[in-house]
C-alpha cells in the first residue's frame, strides 16, 4: 500500500509539522511570549486588543477550529494544544487542550509544548503491550500531570528560583472508542450530544466543599472565595508558592495539580461537538447558552474558525474582561449548514440594518452614538436572535451599518460603556456571590 503524502499545516505562530490524510501525527501548539513583568497581572488596557489567533484542521473523523484573543488584559497568558494523530501507535487518537495562565505565561507555555508527552510516555499510560486500557489512560493522565508539575518546579528552581506563574488546564483525549475529559482548575469543557449538553467538567474553586477541606487540612483558608484570600482556583499546574506545605503530598497541598478525568464512551450517532474554553468565556456564558449558540452558528456556516471567532467576540461584548480562548471539536454528526437557517440569518441581518437606519434617522440633527443605538435595540423584542448570543452576537453587524452611515465617528468610550452595561446586567442577573 502506498504511503500517504504528508500535507503540511502551518500555524504562523507555531512550528511546521506534517499531517497525512491517514492521521499521521500532526501538532499545532500555540507559543505565548514571556511576560516582561509579572506584577502587571490582572491589569487592564484602555481598550481591548481584538486581534485573534486562529487555526483549524481535520483528521481521524474530527474537525476542529480555535480562536484566542487578548481582550482587555495587559498580557496574553492563554495557550493551547491541538494534535490529530498521536505517535507511538496511537495514530487514531487526538488531543486538544486550553491552558489559562495567571501571574505569567511560563507554565501555560511549557504545558502546551510538553504536557502530552508527559501523559503518553509514562508507564502508567503505556501499561502492557497493545493499546492502553481505560484505566491505563486515566492513571497515565494523572501521572503525567503530577510529573510535569514536579519537573517544572525543579526546572524553575535551577534557573532563577521558583517561578510564580500557574495555569489551569482543560482538555480531551479522543480515542476511537472513548473521549477522556481532563480538567485541572476553572477552565471548562463540555460535550454536546443529541443537541443538549451531555457532560461538562466541574470547576475547581476554593469554595467547593472537598477543595476547601483539602486547603484547610494543609493549613490554609478560603477568604473571599480564594485560597488564602489570593488565588481564585484550587487546582492548577505551577503556583509553587501554594505547594510547599511540609509533610503533605502533591495532591494534598493548598493548590493541587491533580486533574479530574472522566471517560465517556463515544456515540457515533449522537455525539455532535466538544467545546474547550478558559474562564474568560464561561464568565459570561453558561453551558447551555454556549452549546445553543455554537449549534446555531454551525447551522449557518461550516467554517469552524469563524464560529470560534463569533464566540470570542460575543463574550467580549457580553462583558468578559479576561483573555479568551476556545477550541471547537466537531464529530461527524455535528450540525450541518441549513438553507433555512441561512435564510433566517440573512433576514435577521437585514432587519437589524433597517432598524439601525431608522434609529439614526429618527434622531434628526446629528447622529446618535453607538451606545444609544445598542440600548435602543436591546429594549426591543427582536425575533430570531441567535440563542445564547442574543444581541451581543450581532454587535459586529450593527456596528458595520452604523459606521457606514457615520464613517467619521471614532469614540473609544463606546466599547467601554457598552461592556460596563453588560457587566451591570450580568451582576444583576447573577445576584450577590
Amino acid at each position: 500500500m502506498k504511503a500517504p503524502v504528508p500535507v503540511p499545516i502551518r500555524d504562523s505562530r507555531c512550528s511546521l509539522k506534517p499531517r497525512s490524510e491517514a492521521g499521521v501525527a500532526s501538532r499545532l501548539r500555540r507559543k505565548i511570549p514571556d511576560l516582561e513583568n509579572q506584577d502587571i497581572m490582572g491589569a487592564f488596557l484602555d481598550k481591548p486588543k481584538m486581534e485573534k489567533h486562529n487555526a483549524q484542521g481535520q483528521g481521524n473523523g474530527l474537525r476542529y477550529g480555535l480562536s484566542s484573543m487578548q481582550g482587555w488584559r495587559v498580557e496574553m497568558e492563554d495557550a493551547h494544544t491541538a494534535v490529530i494523530g498521536l505517535p507511538s501507535g496511537l495514530e487514531t487518537w487526538s488531543f486538544f487542550a486550553v491552558y489559562d495562565g495567571h501571574a505569567g505565561s511560563q507554565v501555560a507555555k511549557y504545558c502546551c509544548e510538553h504536557l502530552l508527552d508527559h501523559i503518553t510516555n509514562n508507564q502508567d499510560f503505556k501499561g502492557s503491550a497493545g493499546a492502553p486500557s481505560v484505566e491505563n489512560v486515566k492513571n497515565g493522565i494523572r501521572t503525567g500531570f503530577l510529573e510535569i508539575d514536579e519537573h517544572m518546579r525543579v526546572m524553575s528552581e535551577k534557573k532563577h528560583g521558583a517561578d510564580r506563574s500557574g495555569s489551569t488546564a482543560v482538555g480531551v483525549l479522543i480515542s476511537p472508542q472513548h473521549t477522556y475529559f481532563i480538567n485541572c482548575g476553572d477552565s471548562r469543557g463540555l460535550l454536546c450530544r443529541n443537541r443538549k449538553v451531555y457532560f461538562f467538567t466541574q470547576d475547581h474553586k476554593p469554595s467547593n466543599p472537598l477543595e476547601k477541606e483539602r486547603i484547610q487540612n494543609a493549613g490554609g483558608s478560603v477568604m473571599i472565595q480564594r485560597v488564602n484570600g489570593s488565588l481564585a482556583v484550587s487546582r492548577a499546574l505551577g503556583d509553587f508558592d501554594y505547594k510547599c506545605v511540609h509533610g503533605k503530598g502533591p495532591t494534598e497541598q493548598l493548590v493541587s495539580p491533580e486533574p479530574e478525568v472522566h471517560d465517556i464512551e463515544r456515540s457515533e450517532e449522537d455525539d455532535q461537538f466538544i467545546i474547550l474554553a478558559c474562564d474568560g468565556i464561561w464568565d459570561v456564558m453558561g453551558n447551555e447558552e454556549l452549546c445553543d449558540f455554537v449549534r446555531s452558528r454551525l447551522e449557518v456556516t461550516d467554517d469552524l474558525e469563524k464560529v470560534c471567532n463569533e464566540v470570542v467576540d460575543t463574550c467580549l461584548y457580553k462583558g468578559s474582561r479576561d483573555n479568551m480562548s476556545v477550541i471547537l471539536i466537531c464529530f461527524p454528526n455535528a450540525p450541518k449548514v441549513s438553507p433555512e437557517a441561512v435564510k433566517k440569518e440573512e433576514e435577521l441581518d437585514k432587519y437589524l440594518e433597517s432598524r439601525v437606519e431608522e434609529i439614526i434617522k429618527k434622531q434628526g440633527e446629528g447622529v446618535p452614538d453607538l451606545v444609544h443605538v445598542m440600548r435602543t435595540l436591546a429594549s426591543e423584542n427582536i425575533p430570531s436572535l441567535p440563542p445564547g448570543g442574543e444581541l451581543a452576537s450581532k454587535r459586529n453587524v450593527i456596528e458595520a451599518v452604523y459606521n457606514r452611515l457615520n464613517p467619521y465617528k471614532n469614540d473609544d468610550t463606546v466599547m467601554v460603556t457598552l461592556i460596563q452595561d453588560e457587566l451591570r446586567v450580568t451582576k444583576r442577573l447573577k445576584g450577590p456571590e
